[in-house]
C-alpha cells in the first residue's frame, strides 16, 4: 500500500520514514527541494520523491492519483507574517487535490485548541483541521502540545535556557500549563493510527499523563541533568521583551520565537484523549523523555532538528537557486594550500563549526556570530545537527549547506547571517592542495563598504582556517 508523505525533511516526517518502511509501506515522499532529502540507501527502493509546492498548484499534479494513505505534516509558521492565511490555502489546494485520488484516509497532526482565547498560530492550526475535513476521505486528526525530543524546537530552548542560566529571570507565562509528549510517543501513536478503522474520522489530543507548567519543566530538565536552577517570575515583560529574551538566550530565530511567545501564553491541555484510549496506549513521562533525548545526543543519533528548516534562518530558498556561486560583480577571496594528510584534511573539513569550531580565531567567529545576533540574525547558536555527516540542507552555525559530497571533496556553504548582500564559503580539494574561496556578492553601495571594513578580518581567519584544515590532525 502506498502513503503519501508530506513534510518529509521535516522533524517529524524524518522519523516518520523509516517507521513506515519496516512497516511495509511503499511511500511518496512530498518535499520542496529535492536537494534536502537525503534518505538511506537501503530505502530508495521503498520510497518515490515529488517535488510539490502546496501553495502551487500547478506542483500538485506529481502526487500520484493511486495512494491508500496521506500524512500532513506541513505548516507555515513564521515562514511569513501571513501565514495564517497561506496554511489554510494550502489545507484548501491538499484537500482539492487528494479529492482526485483513492486515498482512504488523511492523518493530521494539529495543535491542541482547547482554549477558550486561541494564539494566531493555534488558531491557524484549527482552519486547517475544519479544511481538511470537508475533504472525500476518511480524516484523522491528533493535536499535540509540547514535544520532547532531540532536536525539537521545544527541547533545544528549554536545554538552551537550562544548561546556561543558573539563575533566571523570567516572562510571567513561564506559569502556563501544558502537557508535553515525548517524540517517540508521537511517532507510534501516527503510525498506529493508520489503516485503523477504529480511527477514522476521529478527532483527539495527545499528551503524556503530566501537566506541569513551564518552570517546572525547567525545574525537572535541570534535575535530570544534575543542575540547580533558579527561577523567578516577573509580570512586567511585555510580549516584545519576551520573544528578545528567548531569541538572546536560545538558537530560536526572532520570527519564530515571537510566534511560540504568542502560544505560550495559552494552556494546551487535553481533554479528549479517545485515540490514546484506542490504542491502550501509555506514554512516557516528562523525565523519561528528556533522559532518551539525551541518550540519541550522546550517540550522536539525532535524525531530526527543527534547526535544518528554513524557518530557523532568514532565507527561504531552493537550494539550486544558489548553489551555482555568481562571480560577476562579486568579491572573492581565494586561497590555495598544500594538504599534508588528504584523509584528515577532509575529516576536518566535515566537522567544521558546531562544537569543533572553526579551527583558527574562534573568537572572532564567536563575534562575528554576536553581532549578528544583535541585529536580529541567526548568530553561531544553531550549531549542527551531526558532528561528523553533512548533508545539502543542513545548518551549520550561521550558514545553510548548499553541497556537500567526500567523493567529489566539496563542500559549499551560503550565508544566512545578517549582510548587505549574499556571501558563499566553498571548500574544494584539487589533487594535493585545497581551494578555500569565500565569495560576496555586494547589495549597494553598502554592502562593497562592508566588504572592505572586514578585509582585515578576512585575511586573518582565512589565512588561518586554510592552514589548519591542511595541517591539522583529527
Amino acid at each position: 500500500m502506498k502513503v503519501l508523505l508530506t513534510g518529509a525533511t521535516g522533524y517529524i516526517g524524518k522519523r516518520l520514514l523509516p517507521v513506515l518502511i519496516d512497516k511495509g509501506y511503499y511511500v511518496i515522499c512530498c518535499v520542496r527541494d529535492k536537494n534536502k532529502f537525503h534518505p538511506e540507501e537501503s530505502i530508495k527502493n521503498k520510497i518515490e520523491i515529488i517535488e510539490i509546492d502546496l501553495n502551487n498548484k500547478t506542483t500538485l499534479s506529481n502526487i500520484p492519483k493511486d495512494i491508500d494513505f496521506a500524512y500532513y505534516l506541513v505548516h507555515s509558521m513564521s515562514t511569513t507574517k501571513d501565514y495564517d492565511r497561506l496554511e489554510k490555502k494550502s489545507a484548501i489546494n491538499f484537500r482539492e487535490k487528494l479529492n482526485e485520488t483513492n486515498v482512504k484516509q488523511v492523518i493530521y497532526l494539529s495543535g491542541i485548541v482547547n482554549s477558550q482565547t486561541l494564539s494566531k498560530h493555534l488558531n491557524s492550526r484549527k482552519n486547517v483541521e475544519v479544511e481538511l475535513r470537508k475533504g472525500k476521505y476518511t480524516l484523522t486528526t491528533v493535536r499535540a502540545g509540547i514535544i520532547i525530543g532531540s532536536g525539537s524546537a521545544s527541547f533545544e530552548i528549554i536545554r538552551d535556557l537550562v544548561e546556561k542560566l543558573p539563575i533566571m529571570i523570567t516572562p510571567k507565562w513561564l506559569k502556563t500549563k501544558c502537557q508535553p509528549i515525548g517524540i517517540s510517543d508521537v511517532i507510534k501513536i501516527l503510525t498506529g493510527i493508520l489503516n485503523n478503522e477504529n480511527t477514522f474520522n476521529k478527532s483527539s489530543d495527545i499528551a503524556g499523563d503530566e501537566i506541569l507548567t513551564y518552570k517546572e519543566m525547567l525545574l525537572e530538565f535541570a534535575s535530570v541533568r544534575g543542575l540547580k536552577r533558579y527561577i523567578w517570575t516577573i509580570p512586567v515583560m511585555t510580549p516584545k521583551l519576551s520573544s528578545y529574551w528567548l531569541y538572546f538566550i536560545t538558537s530560536t530565530s526572532y520570527k519564530l520565537a515571537i510566534s511560540l511567545v504568542d502560544s505560550m501564553k495559552v494552556e494546551v491541555i487535553a481533554r479528549d484523549k479517545e485515540i490514546l484510549r484506542l490504542l491502550d496506549f501509555n506514554p512516557l513521562s516528562y523525565k523519561d523523555c528528556v533522559k532518551q533525548a539525551f541518550k540519541k545526543i550522546e550517540q550522536n543519533e539525532i535524525v531530526s532538528s527543527w534547526k535544518d528548516s528554513t524557518v530557523s534562518g532568514r532565507l527561504d530558498f531552493k537550494i539550486s537557486d544558489y548553489i551555482k556561486v555568481p562571480e560577476f560583480g562579486c568579491y572573492k577571496d581565494i586561497r590555495k594550500e598544500h594538504i599534508i594528510d588528504l584523509s584528515s584534511c577532509i575529516e576536518n573539513i566535515w566537522r567544521i563549526g558546531g562544537e569543533t569550531g572553526w579551527y583558527y580565531a574562534n573568537w572572532l567567529w564567536r563575534l562575528r556570530g554576536f553581532i549578528d545576533k544583535v541585529f536580529g540574525g541567526v548568530g553561531l547558536r544553531r550549531g549542527r545537527t551531526n558532528n561528523s555527516n553533512i548533508h545539502a540542507g543542513d545548518t551549520l552555525d550561521f550558514w545553510r549547506v548548499l553541497y556537500a559530497s567526500k567523493v567529489e571533496k566539496r563542500l559549499l556553504l551560503f550565508a544566512e547571517m545578517k549582510l548587505p548582500g549574499e556571501a558563499w564559503l566553498e571548500f574544494q580539494v584539487q589533487g594535493n592542495s585545497l581551494i578555500q574561496t569565500a565569495t560576496f556578492r555586494p547589495k549597494g553601495l553598502f554592502g562593497r563598504m562592508y566588504w572592505y571594513a572586514v578585509l582585515p578580518f578576512h585575511s586573518i581567519i582565512f589565512r588561518g582556517l586554510i592552514k589548519r584544515l591542511t595541517n591539522l590532525n583529527t
